[in-house]
């Protein structure tokens, strides 16, 4: 059996995962490696944990992850989060981890643990994220699901929210994602992330990558983050950062909104240097994006930087958008730059 062609035995697996734990508990450690992937691993604990502080810490091989050197590889994994297992379940269960040094400093990777920070000192702000996590699907052999061999298909246009075995590729995939996330506990509305306050849209998108890539799996098929998988007339992928704050959310929020719009124009190179990695191949000014290199915003503008939607300018409150962000991004690093950015 070769790499190109494996594809999980669910059949044989389920026999398995069928038989008894006799009350130990599978908890699987995750955590973001220093290239921006997902790494984890598995523990046995003796009792299901009832909150997060219960959770010990463990470590791992750093200079495996790009994230130490071998001749002090050791870096701590500190539970941050944690959801059920969809793919083990009982009362098995999937551990988010932050990831520190051994001298107990955060570890340079560890975005979550500043992005905490500054979401406590602004929870009276009441900051809402929604973050529309887009990807793309290949098989093992790096062609996009759905294309034909050694060619391209029909001009994009019939495939937004599409259906039909012509149109539609990859459903098996979205739809067991969707159920894994429900089950895990993941917030998640549709095909985007749920409006989330504070730390937790960064714990919940990072869990729901992970979701994907372990679903994917069983179907042999790739999951790319790439903000441009796909050179030429092709849409890039984005993470659309939906944002608010109580004032915004409130009478008169339209305000508030056309102020922080106005203090992220003065941000703009700061943002777009978190705001994910070959940005620049996707923010083109096409595509219904903004150029990389200028700031605009607009009323109902999918080709602005910062777009507010109709129902908000109609009802004067109510949320902003911002386009910019890559597929790729590091929401904590994303969340916590727009709270900095926005606060007054």
């Amino acid at each position: 059996m070769t790499a190109s062609n494996y594809k999980s035995d669910s059949a044989n697996l389920a026999k398995y995962l069928s038989l008894n734990q006799f009350g130990k508990i599978q908890a699987e450690y995750v955590w973001i490696d220093g290239d921006s992937g997902l790494r984890s691993k598995t523990t046995t604990l003796d009792k299901s944990p009832t909150d997060v502080s219960e959770l010990k810490e463990w470590n791992f091989d750093g200079s495996s992850t790009n994230q130490a050197p071998g001749d002090n590889s050791d870096v701590l994994l500190r539970p941050a989060a944690f959801f059920r297992d969809p793919f083990r379940k009982g009362d098995n269960i999937i551990v988010l981890c932050e990831t520190y040094n051994n001298d107990g400093t955060p570890h340079r990777t560890n975005y979550r643990h500043e992005c905490a920070k500054i979401m406590a000192a602004h929870a009276d702000a009441e900051p809402w994220f929604g973050i529309e996590q887009e990807y793309t699907l290949f098989d093992q052999d790096g062609q996009v699901l759905g294309w034909p061999k050694g060619g391209y298909p029909g001009p994009q246009g019939p495939y937004y929210c599409s259906v039909g075995a012509n149109v539609a590729f990859g459903r098996d995939v979205v739809e067991a994602h969707y159920r894994a996330c429900l089950y895990a506990g993941v917030k998640i509305s549709g095909i985007n992330a749920e409006v989330m306050p504070g730390i937790d849209m960064g714990d919940h998108l990072w869990m729901a990558r992970f979701l994907l890539h372990r679903v994917a799996e069983d179907f042999g098929i790739v999951v790319s983050f790439h903000p441009k998988p796909i050179k030429g007339d092709w849409n890039g992928a984005g993470c659309h950062t939906n944002y608010s704050t109580a004032a915004m959310r409130a009478e008169g929020g339209i305000k508030a909104i056309y102020e922080a719009i106005e203090r992220l124009s003065t941000r703009h190179l700061e943002h777009i240097a978190v705001y994910g990695e070959d940005n620049d191949q996707r923010l083109t000014g096409k595509h219904e994006t903004g150029h990389i290199s200028q700031f605009s915003s607009g009323v109902a503008n999918r080709g602005a930087s910062i777009r507010i939607p109709r129902h908000v300018a109609a009802e004067g409150k109510g949320y902003m958008e911002d386009r910019r962000p890559a597929s790729n991004i590091d929401p904590y690093r994303v969340t916590h730059i727009f709270v900095e950015t926005t606060s007054p």
